[in-house]
């Protein structure tokens, strides 16, 4: 039977990864490398009207371009650096912002830290389908199964079937790999 999850899982998973698309800040693809990956060290960013790697609290950057240097950060495994920029978000009680602090926590391997980050935002935000998949990808990495099944069943009763936290969630109960954007 484990020889056949693998190829279940292509068979399942091929055609649905190839069409899952994001949406409401749901990332179906990583993040692609910026000045902010390519040229600044530590917890900068950088500044398109400066023209230089600034602290974020400084930057001119909007909440929008804060968060996707969140993202970026974190898929180049900069989570130290990832945070800074979460700490310098004007609302630490975003769910978007609740939803990086679980994922780049979690990378770090404080699951169980991660997991509050994670109920928080969907506490916030019943619908947030992405802190329901990173949750779910958490348990999967911590043998909890059960759980995320029931979070990918609450993805898919919220409206997320054929989405990217849908899809990746079941990939990773299924193959055991999770993501990491």
């Amino acid at each position: 039977m484990r020889k056949l999850v693998p190829v279940l899982a292509a068979l399942f998973l091929g055609p649905a990864l190839a069409l899952a698309a994001g949406g409401d800040n749901m990332p179906a693809s990583p993040p692609k490398p910026s000045e902010t990956t390519k040229k600044c060290k530590g917890a900068k960013v950088w500044d398109k009207t400066r023209k230089k790697c600034v602290k974020p609290q400084k930057s001119s950057l909007n909440e929008d371009e804060l968060y996707q240097a969140v993202r970026e950060l974190a898929y180049a495994g900069r989570y130290s650096d990832a945070q800074a920029v979460l700490a310098a978000m004007p609302d630490q009680n975003d769910d978007r912002v609740l939803t990086y602090w679980g994922f780049t926590w979690r990378k770090m391997g404080r699951g169980e830290l991660a997991r509050a980050y994670y109920v928080k935002a969907i506490t916030r935000n019943p619908d947030n389908l992405l802190a329901r998949s990173y949750m779910g990808q958490g348990m999967v990495e911590d043998g909890d199964i059960a759980a995320a099944w029931d979070q990918l069943r609450e993805i898919r009763m919220r409206g997320g079937a054929g989405k990217w936290p849908e899809v990746s969630l079941r990939d990773a109960i299924l193959s055991g790999r999770t993501y990491s954007f």
